[in-house]
């Protein structure tokens, strides 16, 4: 019996591989009042024989480390990218879920804070454009910050 191979959903995710730098501008909310920099590094790779992205993240901002993991999959039941997301303010797991256009990924998540959403532009080779949104209804969007990040591998 031969193993199941990668489909092409699942190759699509190999936009996000790779060691990413650059900064982020948090813009001001609960988190960040006056909003601020910062630094990021984040070093993603394929892993599993092709079926997922693995992504380690570190934003540096006046001496504070913030620090991510993450675990990226196609679920082809849901035709759906779903992000398994695990980080350093400790609150659990959170999932993303959503669907790429063109080379933009956009994804959102509900918790116990309200929605989030984060989209990806990686329609320029060698540059990553994120930026995530947050709502407390999932209508009413805010921008939480804005990054780019230049390809550094």
């Amino acid at each position: 019996m031969d193993m199941p191979k990668p489909t092409a959903d699942h190759k699509k995710l190999e936009k996000l591989a790779g060691i990413w730098k650059g900064k982020e501008t948090m813009h001001p909310s609960e988190c960040d009042p006056k909003g601020s920099t910062a630094d990021v590094v984040s070093r993603s790779r394929m892993a599993l024989t092709g079926f997922h992205v693995v992504t380690d993240y570190e934003r540096t901002r006046s001496g504070m480390r913030f620090e991510g993991h993450g675990v990226y999959a196609f679920d082809p039941a849901a035709k759906q990218v779903v992000l398994h997301w695990f980080d350093s303010v400790g609150e659990g797991r959170e999932e993303f879920r959503g669907t790429w256009t063109g080379d933009v990924l956009t994804m959102s998540s509900r918790n116990p804070q309200g929605h989030a959403r984060l989209t990806y532009d990686l329609s320029k080779a060698g540059v990553m454009v994120w930026r995530m949104e947050t709502s407390t209804d999932g209508k009413t969007w805010s921008k939480f910050f804005d990054a780019q990040y230049q390809r550094a591998d």
